[in-house]
């Protein structure tokens, strides 16, 4: 019987995801791997605390294994100057936190030993060759020979460091990049000894690697490796290579090849909303069916009949699962108990968890603020339970909401609307993001579950919030569309972007947006794209970025397909003379810049607004008069907190106890995360 075909046969939800996999060193009660993360929680204070309550939430949860993120094997393998290395003798408290966190379960535990290579970000990093990434401004030194066998000495011991510590397991990552992808790839080495030149010459680092681990660790002593199977950058591995490079890390020892997708430099999304559910099983299952030990898929699977169905259909044996686990911790156990509504869903973001660690703040997540921060959010039974009024149905209004209720306070939701979700409900008419609809699905379930009182429909007026009986009231009323004062702002063509995006009023085929930031880009993407709601295939994402499907090509890239002609010709203005979309996420702000070009959107800055009437919008450019002969005007220039009800309440009863919180707090930008993290914050305290 194949591994994939070993899960029970019972009745029980998603039986090949939840089945054992029997593992050299002790069986994994299923198959969900947590995949490493870069938190950066060992650089904040009580960071031991810190991470050992982070995964003990995930052990909690019953994930199979758990794989740390990457700890560099020496000193020029580290992401940046200060952080730890395995070869210090000062960071063992936080291993060793780590390692207890799992103790007295079956979860097992894993290290990753990743060097960075020429993604370090310090004068002085390495790489095979002296070829600096484009996303690096250090240009790394070529490692000579005797560096290289060093450095497989190092991977070594510290494979034996982390079996002295009580690891489980140990991960090499081989993917994304990083120094040993560095190595298999023509276009990062140009070596001319043993370890460049033809594919054996390229691979033979990570061989010798894997080979001098397993000589350390002994024969009971699980290895993974964390391979590229797609390197999606021009003069990557082709699809063949790949295949035998696969083999060959089985016979040199490897228990389980976990797969990347990747590098961080690639010009094509992996991670982010815009890629399919389980997008790149294609690559994986041609990994999958050339050898005999697990394989391991990864990236864009946050969901657990997702990740059923590809080990149902023999694509992979387990499932690794990084982000879901951010947003969930309790995610296996919950589909094991069959509540998958009340999965937490990962929704692609990145903006608590990548984009912060590329700004150098520790991860967290957007739809769980909680997640790295476990030791601040500890459940405390309120001193006297409350009657509180919340106003607002929007993602701040329904966090607060379920939260307090949760800890016992007995909550009224109010919206004005018929639906739940506020800016949310625009937020998912933006083609490629449906995932907001998890968003939305597990809000309103955690509103069941907790029993609160929701009435739509309802606005209430200041005097019936202090005539109840209502002990404290909480403001989510959100933000509104902000209109400058300008000539003809209010003439038939014009329209905010709330009307654009909620279909309220129609748009011609001539457009002109004010404003360029995230709510610009969102209704420009809004006009250009397919229709809202549906997910892309498989199919389409790989002719808009280029994929080959059948993996032959060095990379796994082909050329793109022209991109289809738009609903509407759109121009995009903003006053500044900068790079457009300069404040959008760092982690996806670049797709959205590409998407737009590449849907011939025209960008124009440093534009002062004159005047708009039956001809258009008369602007000045750089001093010079010009006339955008358009059919509707979109102003998308900012936000006005929406609290009148506030000042009322105040003036009415002084006394009541009112909070402002989400964008009735600041509507200086349309930040989900900020406003659910604020909203669980303050019903933590209440």
């Amino acid at each position: 019987m194949s591994i994939a075909d070993e899960a029970s046969q019972t009745s029980q939800p998603f039986a090949r995801l939840l089945s054992p996999l029997a593992l050299r060193g002790g069986a994994l009660p299923n198959r969900v791997v947590m995949g490493a993360m870069h938190m950066r929680l060992e650089l904040l204070d009580r960071a031991a605390e810190r991470i050992g309550a982070f995964y003990r939430a995930r052990v909690e949860g019953e994930v199979g294994m758990i794989v740390t993120g990457g700890v560099a094997p020496n000193d020029e393998g580290r992401f940046e100057k200060g952080t730890m290395t395995l070869s210090d003798d000062a960071d063992t408290a936080w291993h060793r936190a780590i390692v207890e966190s799992v103790a007295g379960s079956s979860t097992r535990i894993c290290l990753q030993i990743l060097h960075t290579g020429r993604y370090g970000r310090f004068e002085g990093c390495v790489g095979p060759s002296a070829i600096r990434s484009r996303i690096n401004r250090h240009a790394p030194r070529a490692l000579t020979t005797w560096e290289v066998w060093r450095t497989i000495a190092d991977h070594a011991r510290a494979a034996e460091k982390a079996r002295q510590l009580g690891y489980h397991a140990v991960e090499i990552m081989g993917s994304e990049g990083y120094l040993i992808n560095q190595f298999t790839a023509p276009v990062t080495n140009d070596r001319r000894d043993e370890f460049g030149g033809d594919f054996a010459g390229r691979v033979r680092f990570p061989l010798e690697i894997v080979r001098a681990v397993r000589a350390q660790v002994g024969d009971d002593f699980p290895i993974i490796y964390r391979m590229s199977v797609l390197d999606l950058v021009a003069g990557g591995m082709t699809g063949d290579e790949t295949v035998a490079f696969a083999r060959l890390l089985q016979q040199a020892g490897c228990d389980i090849l976990n797969t990347g997708v990747g590098w961080h430099e690639s010009k094509v999304p992996t991670i982010a909303h815009v890629a399919p559910r389980a997008g790149w099983a294609y690559a994986v299952r041609r990994v999958r069916q050339a050898v005999s030990i697990p394989v391991m898929a990864s990236n864009r699977i946050n969901d657990p009949q997702v990740a059923e169905d590809l080990l149902a259909a023999g694509d992979a044996d387990l499932v690794s699962m990084a982000r879901p686990l951010l947003a969930d911790p309790h995610f296996v156990r919950k589909a094991r108990q069959g509540r998958s509504r009340s999965i937490n869903t990962c929704i692609a973001c990145n903006q608590g968890c990548l984009d912060r660690i590329f700004l150098g703040l520790a991860a967290t997540c957007l739809v769980n603020p909680r997640a790295g921060r476990e030791i601040e959010f500890q459940p405390r039974t309120p001193a006297r339970l409350k009657h509180i009024a919340v106003v607002g149905g929007g993602a701040a209004g329904m966090n607060f909401a379920f939260s307090a209720s949760e800890r016992g306070h007995h909550v009224s939701l109010f919206e004005a609307s018929d639906r739940l979700g506020g800016q949310l409900l625009l937020a998912r008419n933006i083609p490629g993001k449906t995932e907001f609809d998890e968003m939305l699905r597990y809000f309103k379930h955690r509103l069941e579950a907790e029993r609160v009182d929701v009435r739509l429909g309802r606005a209430p007026m200041a005097a019936e919030l202090t005539a109840g009986d209502y002990d404290e009231v909480v403001i989510a009323t959100g933000a509104r569309p902000r209109r400058p004062a300008a000539p003809g702002i209010d003439h038939a063509k014009v329209l905010d972007y709330a009307q654009a995006l909620s279909g309220q009023r129609p748009v011609g085929r001539r457009v002109a947006i004010i404003g360029a930031g995230g709510i610009g880009f969102d209704v420009a993407e809004f006009l250009l794209g397919g229709a809202p709601h549906m997910p892309p295939t498989v199919d389409e994402f790989a002719a808009e970025y280029g994929l080959d499907l059948d993996v032959r090509a060095a990379g796994g890239l082909a050329a793109p397909l022209p991109a289809t002609p738009a609903r509407h010709e759109v121009t995009l203005l903003q006053r500044k003379t900068g790079r457009f979309g300069a404040g959008l996420s760092p982690s996806t702000g670049w797709i959205r810049r590409d998407r737009l070009t590449r849907l011939g959107v025209n960008m124009v800055g440093g534009v002062s607004y004159k005047r708009v009437d039956d001809a258009g919008l008369h602007i000045l450019v750089d001093g010079e008069a010009r006339l955008l002969e358009v059919d509707t005007v979109i102003v998308c220039a900012g936000q006005e907190s929406e609290r009148g009800l506030h000042g009322q309440l105040q003036a009415l009863a002084p006394t009541v106890p009112v909070h402002l919180i989400g964008g009735a707090d600041r509507a200086v930008e349309l930040d989900a995360m900020r406003a659910i993290d604020q909203a669980t914050r303050l019903a933590m305290t209440l």
